[in-house]
């Protein structure tokens, strides 16, 4: 596994970063919420309440949206297909408000290259 995730670092040609040494940098915790055919209600997410199809991912800053991908793959055999759409999207919660918003962040898909892969999760915010 280790080994994959390096080979994608290196493969980025990105100079306007830093790179991250991920055997010395701790990872975050990116909870991803998986769905077909469409992204979760934000009425899922008031309360404190999450969907229950969250898939928990340890990863850098540097993660592109092309390498969360391949994470879903190894565990969602479901999303192998060719062809296969990953919407990546940002729920952001206001508690002052109890109102939330979907900020898009990109797509992939399976088997095709296209110009979201090799954004970061820095560049994304």
């Amino acid at each position: 596994m280790a080994s994959t995730v390096e080979s994608k670092v290196e493969e980025r040609k990105d100079t306007n970063e830093k790179p991250i040494d991920r055997e010395k940098t701790c990872p975050l915790l990116l909870r991803v919420f998986c769905s077909n055919g469409r992204h979760n209600s934000l009425a899922e997410y008031r309360r404190g309440n999450t969907p229950p199809n969250e898939l928990q991912i340890y990863t850098w800053m540097d993660a592109t949206l092309r390498e969360i991908g391949s994470l879903i793959l190894e565990v969602n055999p479901d999303t192998r297909r060719r062809g296969t759409v990953f919407e990546f999207c940002l729920v952001c919660l206001e508690s002052t408000k109890n109102m939330g918003r979907l900020k898009t962040l990109g797509s992939i898909t399976i088997g095709q290259k296209g110009f979201d892969d090799n954004k970061t999760l820095a560049q994304l915010g």
